[in-house]
């Protein structure tokens, strides 16, 4: 059984994995998308920058899903040497990440309430002016149309194979 947590453990890191990889793939595409709309809504495209705002696999949009990459990656290899605190561990970061995946999940169902606050918070007039949903969709159809089915995968994989891992380990 410890095997099996194992496999559903490195799954669950490929997909963690996947997030930045699409990203920084057709992450330009996306940014140049959401330019285009900006200059579309008369919105200066550099009050992004000037914002600290980016659209691409920088900072923490990589270091995230590459941590969680490398601990489930780690705990997989505990598990696949019988260690003692595998089973601990297994308990730990599949849950954690199983609560971190909720979390992604319900920041992409209300992007656009967050990025309106967001920008709000910045106090800058001209970043407060922008339709959000717009230049949010602008960003998303840039991606293409394959990644929301590979999203759904994703999904399915960390909360599928973190479940089986739990399953797994309380049977060994």
């Amino acid at each position: 059984m410890n095997t099996l947590a194992a496999v559903m453990q490195l799954l669950v890191a490929v997909a963690f994995v996947s997030i930045p990889m699409i990203r920084h793939r057709f992450g330009p595409a996306a940014k140049a998308a959401a330019e285009a709309e900006l200059r579309r809504q008369a919105v200066r495209p550099e009050v992004l920058q000037e914002n600290n705002l980016r659209l691409d696999a920088s900072g923490h949009e990589t270091a995230a899903p590459v941590t969680v990459a490398v601990v489930m990656t780690a705990v997989a290899a505990l598990n696949l040497a019988g260690a003692g605190p595998a089973q601990l561990l297994t308990w730990i970061f599949s849950s954690l990440v199983v609560l971190m995946n909720v979390v992604i999940v319900y920041s992409n169902r209300t992007a656009v309430k967050s990025v309106e606050a967001a920008f709000q918070r910045k106090g800058d007039p001209e970043l407060a002016r922008v339709e959000v949903a717009s230049f949010l969709r602008a960003a998303e159809n840039a991606f293409p149309g394959w990644v929301r089915a590979q999203t759904h995968l994703r999904n399915t994989a960390v909360f599928g194979g973190s479940a089986v891992a739990l399953v797994a380990v309380s049977l060994a």
